[in-house]
C-alpha cells in the first residue's frame, strides 16, 4: 500500500528529508498576486523577490488557493492519502481539497482519504506532516493514522509573532494608524491561532527582547512542556535562536526545529515573522 501525505504551501516543507517507507510527499502550491504578477508558491519560488515586489507597491497583495484538479493531480497513485490545508478562515484550499476528495473517490472508491483543516498555518502544519510520516512510519493502518492526527491536533498550538503588518493594513485587517504605530514604534504583535482558525492577538510587545519574552510566556503559559517545537520564520533566524536557548534552559528536553517559511507564510507573517508550532500537555 502506497501512502501519500499531501499539503498545500501553508506548509513550509517542499519535501520531506527522510519519508517513510512508500510514502510520498506532495506540496501542493497556493499563488499570490503581487499587483500585476503572479507568483506560484512552489520550489522555484524566489520568495526574496516576491517580498521585494510586494512591499514596492501600494496595492493590496492577495493569495489564491489550489484548484480541486490541482489537488486531483497529487492524489494519483496513492492509496491511502493525508491532505493537510491552511485554516479554511483564510483560504478556500480546504474547499478544494474537500472537493478533489469526493471526485476522486467516485473514480477510485478503493482509495483511502482524509483532509484534515489545519485551523492553522506555518509551524503547526508543519508539526502535522512530521507527525503524519512518524505515524505512517510505525505501520499503523489509514484509520489508525487518522484517528491518531485527529487527537494529535488538540494537542498542538500555534503561536505567531509579527514584527511587520503591511499586509494587514493594504488588505484592511488593521487599521492604518495601527500599523503606522506598529513601524513607529518598533512593536511586535504576539498572537496565536484560535480554536476556529482565526489569528487573536495576545500581546503588543515593544522591540525584539520584550516580544522574545511575551512569546516564551505565551507558550508556557498555553501547557508547553517540552515536546516538540517548529519555529517557521520570514528572515529572522536570530530571534528564533534567541527563543530556542530560552525555551532548552527551562525545558531541556524540547524538541525544536527551525526552518523557513514558505511563499504563502512569507506572506502572511512578513519579514521578521515567526510562525510557531508547537506541542502541549
Amino acid at each position: 500500500m502506497t501512502w501519500k501525505i499531501v499539503a498545500d504551501s501553508g506548509c513550509d516543507y517542499r519535501q520531506l528529508v527522510s519519508p517513510a517507507t512508500d510514502t510520498t510527499f506532495v506540496s501542493v502550491p497556493l499563488k499570490i498576486q503581487v499587483a500585476d504578477q503572479l507568483f506560484i508558491d512552489d520550489h522555484h519560488l524566489n520568495i526574496d523577490q516576491m517580498m521585494e515586489t510586494m512591499y514596492a507597491t501600494s496595492e493590496a497583495s492577495k493569495s489564491a488557493c489550489p484548484s480541486p484538479d490541482d489537488y486531483l493531480r497529487s492524489f494519483e497513485g496513492g492509496d491511502n492519502i493525508i491532505v493537510v490545508t491552511i485554516t479554511g478562515t483564510l483560504s478556500g484550499s480546504h474547499n478544494s481539497a474537500q472537493l478533489a476528495k469526493n471526485i476522486y473517490l467516485e473514480e477510485h472508491p478503493e482509495t483511502n482519504i482524509h483532509v484534515i483543516d489545519s485551523l492553522s498555518a506555518g509551524g503547526e502544519v508543519d508539526l502535522f506532516v512530521d507527525k503524519l510520516n512518524e505515524l505512517i512510519g510505525q505501520g499503523l493502518s489509514f484509520e489508525e493514522v487518522v484517528q491518531t492526527i485527529t487527537a494529535y491536533q488538540e494537542k498542538t498550538k500555534l503561536l505567531f509573532v509579527l514584527a511587520k503588518v503591511d499586509n494587514l493594513v493594504k488588505n484592511g485587517r488593521l487599521s492604518k494608524l495601527l500599523g503606522t504605530v506598529v513601524g513607529l514604534l518598533n512593536i511586535r504583535m504576539v498572537g496565536e491561532a484560535s480554536e476556529t482558525g482565526t489569528l487573536e492577538l495576545l500581546q503588543k510587545a515593544r522591540g525584539p527582547k520584550k516580544s522574545l519574552q511575551a512569546a516564551y510566556e505565551e507558550l508556557v503559559k498555553a501547557g508547553y512542556s517540552g515536546g516538540r517545537i517548529v519555529m517557521a520564520h520570514r528572515s529572522n533566524e536570530k530571534f528564533c535562536q534567541q527563543l530556542s536557548d530560552l525555551i532548552l534552559e527551562r525545558f531541556p528536553q524540547a524538541d525544536i526545529k527551525i526552518l523557513p517559511t514558505s511563499g504563502l507564510c512569507s506572506f502572511y507573517a512578513e519579514d521578521g515573522g515567526l510562525l510557531m508550532g508547537y506541542e502541549i500537555n
